[in-house]
C-alpha cells in the first residue's frame, strides 16, 4: 500500500528487490546520477508524503565505493525528509566503518560515531543493520537501532546441510573478540568450542595465533562477522589442520573480500566459505569456487514488516522467519 515504500541505493539493488518482493511490494522508483563534476543527483519519481520509507543501502557494492554508498544514503534520507516522509529507516545490512568504533591509538578517529551522526543529521529516524562489528555502536545513535543477527540463518543452514555429521564438528572463533558469537552458536548446536588468541604487529598483519581448545579428528567450523583480506581465516585454517582437524569450513556474515582475498581463499585449507548477501557477491562467486552465499533478505524483510506494524523485532534474534 501507499503507506510503506522501499527504495534502493546503487550499492545493492538485488537485495532491495528481494526485500520488496518478500513484502509483496514494488521497489520504489528513484534514480541516482553521478554528474560530470562527481556530485550525486538523487530523484524520487513517486510521492512519499506521510509514507513509512525504507532505504536499502549496504557498505559497498560492485560498482559503488563505501564512501559513495554512504553519501547516497545521506542524500536520499535528506531528500525524503524535505519531501515530507513520515518516517525514514535506513536498512544497512553491513554498517560502514564499523571497525573504527574506538580510539585504539593516538590521533585515530572514531569513524563509526561520525557515520551515526551523519545518518541522524540527514534525517534517518531508525536504522536496521546486521551483526555490527561492535555492539556499542548502537550507543552512538540517539535514534532506535535494530541490530539483527545472521546466526539463526547460519544454524538453520548447518543443520540442513551437514545432517548427522554436525555432531562431530567444533565451532571455532578466529579471535577472542568473536568468542561470544561462536560460543553462542556452539551452545545452540550442543558442540564443543575453541578459539584462537591472536597477536598483531600492525593492522591486517598477524604475528602469532595460538589455538585454545581441541579439534582433533573433528570438522572445524570457523565463525566470524567479517572477512576482508581473509588472512586471519587462512592462517586459522592452517593451524586447525595442524591441530588435527579433518576439514575446515568458514561461516562469515559480511564477505567484504577485498584485495587479494580471492587468491588467499583459493590457496587456503578452507574447503568452503559461506557468506551472506549483505554485500553483493556475484563477482566474488565467479572468482572463487569455494564461496557459497546465504540469503538473509527474509530476515531483513520481516524486520521491515514488524517495524512498520509496530511489532517486536526480538523474535528474529533466535528464529528464522519462514
Amino acid at each position: 500500500n501507499d503507506t510503506i515504500k522501499v527504495f534502493s541505493g546503487t550499492s545493492h539493488p538485488q537485495l532491495a528487490e528481494l526485500i520488496a518482493r518478500r513484502l509483496g511490494l514494488p521497489l520504489g522508483s528513484s534514480s541516482i546520477v553521478t554528474l560530470p563534476s562527481g556530485e550525486l543527483s538523487v530523484t524520487f519519481h513517486e510521492s512519499v508524503r506521510e509514507a513509512d520509507v525504507y532505504i536499502v543501502a549496504t557498505a559497498s557494492g560492485d560498482e559503488t565505493s563505501t564512501n559513495g554508498a554512504l553519501m547516497e544514503l545521506c542524500i536520499m534520507a535528506h531528500t525524503l525528509r524535505i519531501a515530507s516522509a513520515r518516517r525514514i529507516t535506513a536498512v544497512v545490512p553491513c554498517f560502514p566503518y564499523s571497525r573504527m568504533d574506538r580510539k585504539d591509538k593516538s590521533r585515530s578517529p572514531i569513524t563509526a560515531k561520525l557515520v551515526a551522526n551523519m545518518l541522524q543529521i540527514a534525517g534517518c529516524d531508525h536504522v536496521i543493520t546486521m551483526d555490527l562489528h561492535a555492539s556499542q555502536i548502537q550507543g552512538f545513535f540517539d535514534i532506535p537501532v535494530d541490530n539483527l543477527y545472521a546466526e539463526p540463518t547460519m544454524l538453520h543452514y548447518l543443520r540442513d546441510t551437514m545432517g548427522p555429521e554436525i555432531k562431530n564438528a567444533v565451532i571455532v572463533s578466529p579471535d577472542a573478540g568473536g568468542a561470544k558469537r561462536a560460543s553462542s552458536m556452539a551452545a545452540s548446536l550442543d558442540l564443543d568450542f575453541a578459539l584462537f588468541h591472536k597477536e598483531r604487529k600492525k593492522a591486517n598483519e598477524i604475528a602469532r595465533m595460538v589455538l585454545v581448545g581441541s579439534v582433533e579428528g573433528k570438522t572445524a567450523i570457523l565463525i566470524d562477522d567479517m572477512a576482508d583480506t581473509c588472512g586471519t581465516l587462512a592462517l586459522a585454517a592452517k593451524h586447525l589442520l595442524a591441530g588435527g582437524a579433518k576439514q575446515v569450513f568458514a561461516l562469515v556474515t559480511h564477505g567484504i573480500l577485498s584485495g587479494k582475498a580471492m587468491a588467499t581463499l583459493a590457496d587456503s585449507a578452507i574447503q568452503k566459505i559461506f557468506v551472506t548477501n549483505s554485500i553483493p557477491q556475484d563477482n566474488h562467486k565467479k572468482a572463487c569456487s569455494k564461496l557459497r552465499v546465504l540469503d538473509v533478505s527474509h530476515v531483513l524483510a520481516e524486520a521491515v514488516r514488524r517495524s512498520h506494524f509496530g511489532e517486536s523485532v526480538s523474535v528474529l534474534f533466535n528464529s528464522v522467519p519462514y
